[in-house]
Formats: C-alpha cells, structure tokens, sequence
C-alpha cells in the first residue's frame, strides 16, 4: 500500500488557505519544458542487474584525459591515506559534535584543522568550516557588513567569477549593495579599489592569487583600507600560501579559500568545504563551528563547542548565518593531508605546480600567434591569449583528450580568445609536450584551411 501523506480533501484546504487554485499553481515559474515529463518509471532490477546497467554506463566516460584545468579546483595528488583515514567509521558516521562527552575525537580533529588553517595563513582564529569557496566569500562579506554597519561590498572583478555570482544571488535580498570595480588585464586595479573606498564601504573583497592566476601584494592597500574603516577579506589559494605573503603578514581583517586542493578529488564540484578565518576581533562576527581547548575539573585535556551563541540552533534569526551542516569529514581530510605533507612537503608541491607551469607557458608561447595574456607575476596558473577564440580550440582539444584549460569568455564575454591553463604536481612535461603539438597542429590546420 503505497503511503499517501495528505487525503485530496487536506490538499484543497492547503491551498485554498495560501491562496491557490491548483497545485500546479505552485510550479508556474518553472517552464514547462523544465519539468518532469512522466513518472513512468522502469520496473526495477536486480543488484547484480543494476551494477551491470552501471559499469557499462561508466565505460561510456572519458578516460585517460590530460588536463589543465583550474579556476579555482585543482587536481593535486591526495595520499591513499587520507582516503584510509578520513574512512574509518568513528569519523564518517560521526555528525553534529554537539555533545562533547560523546564526540571528543571529532572535536579534536576539527580542532587540529583550525590550528593549521591559523598556521597557513598566519590569522588568529578559524571555524570549520563553511560550504565552499563561495559561501566563504559571502559569509566574509557579511562579516564585515554586521562589524562595520554599513552595506556597500567593494569586490574586484578579478575575484574568482563563480564567488562573485555566489555572492550576488546569496545577498540579493539583504539591504546591501555590491560595487565591483574591473580589472586591470587580469590583475585587481589598486588605484581603482582605493578610490572606490568610502565612509560607506562596509568591507572589500580581493583574491590571491587572482582568478586570472596572478600574484600580489595587498599590504599597502589594505593598510589604506583599514584607515576608511573599512573591513578586508581575501580569498586565497591555501597551497600557494606555503609560498605567497599570507592574509596575516598582509594585514586582512578575514581570510577565506576553497579547501579542495589540500586533500579533496575534483569530484565533479564536491563535496568541498570553505575555509574561513579571521583576526581575534572578528570572531564574534564568524559563521560556522568552533572547538576549543579546555580542560576538566581533574586537569585532563578536553575540546569543546565555543561561542556556538553565533549558530542559527541558538539565536536562531539573530543568527550569524544559516550555516549548520557539518563539514567537519572534509575538513579532517585536509588536516590528513596537510598532516601527510608537512610544511616541507606543502612547499614542494607549491613549487613543483609552479615550475610545471612556467614550463608549460614557454611551450605555449612558442606556438604562433599565442602570447601570455600578462606579464604580472603568476603562480601555478596562468592565462594565454590565443589566435581564436579559446572555446573552439579547446573544443578541438578535447577531441583529443586533451583539457586544454578554461576559456574565460562565458564570465569575461571581451576575452573569448583567452584561455586559463593550470598546472599541479601532477602534470607531467611528457602531458606539457602533447598539448603543445596538439594545439601547434590545430592552429596550423586552421591558418592552411582545407588542402
């Protein structure tokens, strides 16, 4: 007997009290072609008969790609122990650490991420965690709004896109405004974020290294900013930091970062987690969870929840944020991994990723009509100007398992001939050496035309 919630008669009372007609009155925003077009469902299978139906799906799937994909996720290498460990059941069935006499291993974890989140980018404090890179932007964002009181976001256009629009959809209906100020050839325009500083702007929002792949320092700008009152926050790449001037030794009121490089697979878009941290007269104003350190009555060492008077399950609409699920598994995989690393071995990855990618930019720039979009100081990803439009040639790329890279032109609609080309340790000279005759071939088929 299937279970049927609510009688016809509860349904018609249902909507007559909100007003409408019809239950399909409810889904009249979302086009008809959008919408389920039967519920006809096949009959169901056997276990071995779907896990057949399914690996023959699975071989339809490209394998064996070369990419060069980035823009903000990265494929770096991630030791079979982390998988080993993150797995174990004490950990991946453990949920919401609300009662620290039964979650003391989860907290502690969740503590040791927050002490190398502080470590890596030299701030005060950390929480553990939001969503994503972009929850983390928002959330920064609104951190400085409820600290300054004011409501005007500065941003610069060469932040990660993808966190900008995060950002607008996430405050499109909160008495805020955003102003972003446009870049200048892929790296932040200083003299034109200073001058859009006024005694209005609640907070400003930059990105290093940049969407575009670029490096600098912010020191003397935020000094500036600070001297407005206006809050800082910065996106970061965290592997980078190893290497770059951190958010602390620049002087930022909020450090955020996709967590995804330390420890986490591409994995189609997630699950991933966001970074987020802060100086000490920040805290008040932080999203999420943190553990503290503490001890008991007989001096034993114990971690608990604090300050949780920021959580929506206290304050409920006074609330910080919204932010409640648990992000704490794809933290734990991150401490795994910095853990596995160290700062020895965080270092060699940041270096290796950026020597892949100065190789990689000399063999590009070789080919004919292909140039380096710019000449500021880059990381491990880097953005080229090519003779066409960079969504046909990665199209052909792809044709032969090659990622090429993003063309930035669906979020930069002037740069259709620019292309963001990533390396990672991982990327191989021999990888390096196909995509570059690749791509030399099919310029050169283009500029022949047809024989």
């Amino acid at each position: 007997m299937p279970f049927i919630p609510h009688t016809p008669e509860d349904a018609a009372a249902m909507l007559e009290r909100i007003g409408v007609k019809h239950l399909d009155d409810l889904f009249a925003d979302i086009p008809t072609s959008m919408r389920p077009q039967s519920f006809a469902l096949p009959e169901g299978l056997a276990e071995h008969e779907v896990m057949a139906r399914l690996c023959n799906l699975s071989a339809d799937n490209a394998h064996g790609l070369i990419s060069f994909l980035g823009g903000g996720v990265y494929d770096h290498a991630v030791s079979s122990a982390v998988d080993a460990l993150s797995s174990r059941g004490e950990f991946s069935t453990a949920y919401t650490p609300y009662q620290p006499e039964a979650a003391q291993g989860t907290l502690q974890a969740i503590f040791e991420y927050q002490t190398a989140v502080c470590r890596l980018l030299e701030m005060d404090v950390a929480n553990a965690s939001v969503y994503d890179g972009g929850s983390a932007v928002f959330e920064a964002a609104m951190m400085g709004v409820r600290a300054t009181k004011r409501s005007r976001i500065i941003v610069d256009e060469s932040l990660n896109p993808l966190y900008r629009i995060m950002l607008a959809t996430l405050s499109a209906n909160l008495d805020v405004s955003i102003t972003v100020v446009p870049h200048a050839g892929g790296s932040p325009d200083m003299a034109a974020l200073e001058a859009s500083l006024d005694g209005d702007a609640a907070v400003l929002v930059v990105q290093n290294p940049t969407f575009f792949g670029t490096a600098h320092d912010f020191t003397p700008l935020f000094a500036k900013t600070r001297a407005k009152g206006t809050k800082t926050a910065i996106a970061v790449n965290p592997v980078m930091q190893s290497l770059l001037k951190t958010p602390g030794e620049m002087g930022a009121d909020v450090a955020v970062a996709e967590g995804q490089s330390i420890g986490m697979p591409v994995g189609f878009g997630g699950p991933y987690l966001g970074i987020m941290a802060c100086t000490k007269d920040m805290v008040r104003q932080m999203p999420g969870r943190i553990a503290g350190r503490t001890e008991d009555l007989d001096g034993r060492i114990g971690y608990v929840l604090t300050l949780q008077a920021r959580e929506q399950h206290i304050r409920r609409a006074k609330a910080t944020s919204n932010i409640c699920s648990n992000q704490a598994l794809c933290a734990l995989r991150s401490v795994i991994h910095l853990s596995l690393l160290g700062p020895e071995g965080l270092t060699r990855t940041a270096e290796l990723s950026m020597q892949r990618a100065r190789e990689a930019a000399a063999a590009l720039t070789s080919l004919p009509g292909v140039s380096m979009y710019t000449d500021a100081p880059y990381s491990h990803e880097f953005a080229v100007t090519l003779p066409r439009p960079a969504s046909e040639i990665a199209g052909a790329l792809l044709r032969e398992n090659i990622v090429a890279g993003l063309p930035i032109a669906r979020w930069y609609p002037d740069l259709d001939k620019v292309l963001l080309v990533a390396c990672t340790e991982k990327t191989a000279s021999a990888h390096i050496s196909r995509l570059t005759s690749a791509m030399g071939r099919i310029l050169t088929t283009r500029e022949r035309g047809p024989q």
